[in-house]
C-alpha cells in the first residue's frame, strides 16, 4: 500500500498543535518529522536522510547499540533510587571523577541540567550567605523558577534584583583583550550586586558562551574571570552542559581547555546520550558542608538504568578517543569554512573549538527578508535543511549558525557537511534575486 506521506505529515503536525501549547517550538520552516535515527543520521518518514549536525545530546550517536544494551540489561535487573546501595552508581562516580581535577571529588546526580544548576545555586547561596548571581546577557541555564531568572535567552520577564546580566564583548572575540574585557564587566556586576545589598554568591557561566554566540578563544580567556570571582569570595559555577564530554576537542571539559578549576561544575544532556541523567560535581568541603545541613534527594537522579547509559557513554568516549576525533574533524571543518568564506569574500566570522562551530553572519545587514540581524542565519539554516543537513542558530539575535554534531561524525560525513555548507554560502552569492552580499 502506498503511503501518502504529505497527508501523514500534515496529520502529525495538526495533532501536535491540537494537544501541545504554544510554548513548544519547532525548528525549520519545513518541520522535520522523524522516523528513526542512527549515528549522525536522521531519517524522515518519507525515507529522506538528513545529516544531523546540530544535536549534541546523542554525543555517541543516535540509537547507540552499546548504550541501549547496557540500559536494557539494567532495566531487566533493577532500576531504583540512590537510598539503596547499588554498586554501579559509586563505580560510575569514581570513573567520572577521574576526569576531573583532584579537588573536585564529589558528585551529586540529578535528572536534568536544570536541576543540577538549581542545586549549584542552592549550594552557593547557602555557603556564601549571599544571593547575587552573574550570568551572560543571552545565557540559558535551565527551566526551574530560579534558573528562568538566569536564562535571559528564554525571557527577561523573571529577572530580579538578585541577578545581573553581562554583555559578552563580542567585538574582541579571539583577541588577547577578550578575557580582560569580560572580567571587567563581571567585576562591575559584582560591585553592583554589593551595592544592592544582596551580595555576590556565584558566577554561572556556560564555558563556551554558546547562547551568546559561541566564544571559545583565545584559550585561557576565562582565567581573568575566574580571578575576579575568587577575589570577590563567590563561587565559580561552570555550566558544562554544552561544552562537556569532549565537545571542544581533547579537553574533557570546557573549563579544562582554559586551564581553570571551578568550584562547581554542572553536567547535563550528553551525559546519558539522551536519557535523563545530569550531575553537580565539586569538592567534598563544599558539598559535604552543604549536605550536613540540607538534605537533597532526587528519586530518579542516579537511577540504575540512567547510570548504565552514562557508564556506556563514558566508556565509548575514552575507548574510541572521541576527544581526538572532535579536535581533528572540528579543526578540519572550521578551516574549510574559513577557506570558503575567504574565497567568496563573505564577511562571516567562523568561531569554535572541536565539534562546536559558529558562523557569525551579523556583518551582513542588508540581506533581504525580515528586518533582523538573524534573518541571514535563519535563511542558511533552512536552506541547509532542504539540502539534507541539520544545523541551528544561536546568538543574541540568532545571528550565528550553530554546528554541533554528535561526536561520532566521521570524515565522509564531515566532507558532506563542508560541501553542503559551502553550497549554501555559494547560493547566497548567486541566488535568483541578485542579492549582493559582498
Amino acid at each position: 500500500m502506498k503511503i501518502d506521506h504529505l497527508a501523514a505529515d500534515k496529520h502529525a503536525l495538526e495533532q501536535r498543535t491540537k494537544v501541545l501549547p504554544s510554548t513548544y517550538r519547532l525548528f525549520y520552516e519545513r518541520p522535520v518529522i522523524v522516523d528513526h535515527a542512527k549515528g549522525a543520521w536522521l531519517w524522515e518518514r518519507d525515507g529522506s536522510r538528513l545529516l544531523d549536525a546540530y544535536n549534541n545530546v546523542p554525543v555517541v550517536g543516535h540509537s547507540n547499540s552499546e548504550v541501549a544494551a547496557q540500559v536494557g540489561a539494567a532495566l531487566q535487573r533493577i532500576n531504583t533510587h540512590t537510598r539503596y546501595v547499588e554498586p554501579s552508581i559509586a563505580k560510575y562516580a569514581e570513573k567520572l571523577l577521574d576526569d576531573f581535577p583532584p579537588s573536585m571529588d564529589r558528585v551529586i546526580f540529578t535528572s536534568s541540567g536544570s536541576e543540577a544548576n538549581d542545586l549549584a545555586l542552592q549550594v552557593a547561596r547557602v555557603l556564601t550567605g549571599r544571593r547575587g548571581v552573574v550570568v551572560t546577557s543571552n545565557a540559558y541555564h535551565g527551566t526551574t523558577a530560579a534558573l528562568a531568572a538566569l536564562s535571559p535567552s528564554l525571557s527577561t520577564h523573571w529577572k530580579d534584583e538578585q541577578s545581573i546580566f553581562v554583555d559578552v564583548p563580542s567585538g574582541l572575540a579571539g583577541t588577547a583583550e577578550f578575557g580582560p574585557a569580560l572580567a571587567e564587566r563581571v567585576a562591575a556586576a559584582i560591585t553592583e550586586l554589593e551595592s544592592r545589598g544582596v551580595g555576590f554568591a556565584a558566577l554561572l557561566f556556560d564555558s563556551v558562551l554558546s547562547s551568546d554566540g559561541i566564544f571559545t578563544d583565545p584559550v585561557g580567556f576565562l582565567q581573568p574571570v575566574r580571578d575576579v570571582v575568587s577575589r570577590a569570595g563567590g563561587l565559580y559555577i561552570a555550566d558544562e552542559v554544552q561544552s562537556g564530554f569532549c565537545r571542544t576537542g581533547t579537553a574533557m571539559w570546557g573549563f579544562e581547555r582554559h586551564g581553570i578549576v571551578p568550584d562547581l561544575a554542572v553536567l547535563g544532556k550528553p551525559m546519558g546520550n539522551g536519557l535523563p541523567i545530569a550531575a553537580l560535581v565539586g569538592g567534598h568541603t563544599l558539598l559535604d558542608t552543604y549536605g550536613d545541613s540540607f538534605r537533597y534527594f532526587n528519586t530518579f537522579g542516579g537511577n540504575t538504568a540512567c547510570v548504565a547509559a552514562a557508564s556506556a557513554v563514558l566508556q565509548i568516549i575514552h575507548r574510541d578517543r572521541l576527544g581526538e576525533r572532535s579536535e581533528r574533524i572540528g579543526t578540519r571543518i572550521r578551516r574549510a569554512l574559513n577557506d570558503e568564506v575567504a574565497r567568496l569574500k563573505l564577511p562571516f566570522r567562523v568561531r569554535g573549538s572541536g565539534m562546536l562551530i559558529g558562523v557569525d553572519t551579523s556583518p551582513i545587514a542588508d540581506f533581504p527578508g525580515p528586518p533582523s540581524v538573524g534573518a541571514l542565519a535563519h535563511h542558511l539554516m533552512n536552506d541547509l535543511r532542504e539540502h539534507g543537513v541539520l544545523v541551528g542558530t544561536t546568538g543574541v539575535e540568532n545571528n550565528v549558525l550553530k554546528i554541533r554534531p554528535p561526536l561520532v561524525l566521521n570524515d565522509r560525513q564531515a566532507s558532506l557537511l563542508i560541501e553542503q555548507i559551502s553550497g549554501a554560502f555559494g547560493r547566497l552569492c548567486t541566488n535568483g534575486d541578485d542579492t549582493n552580499v559582498h
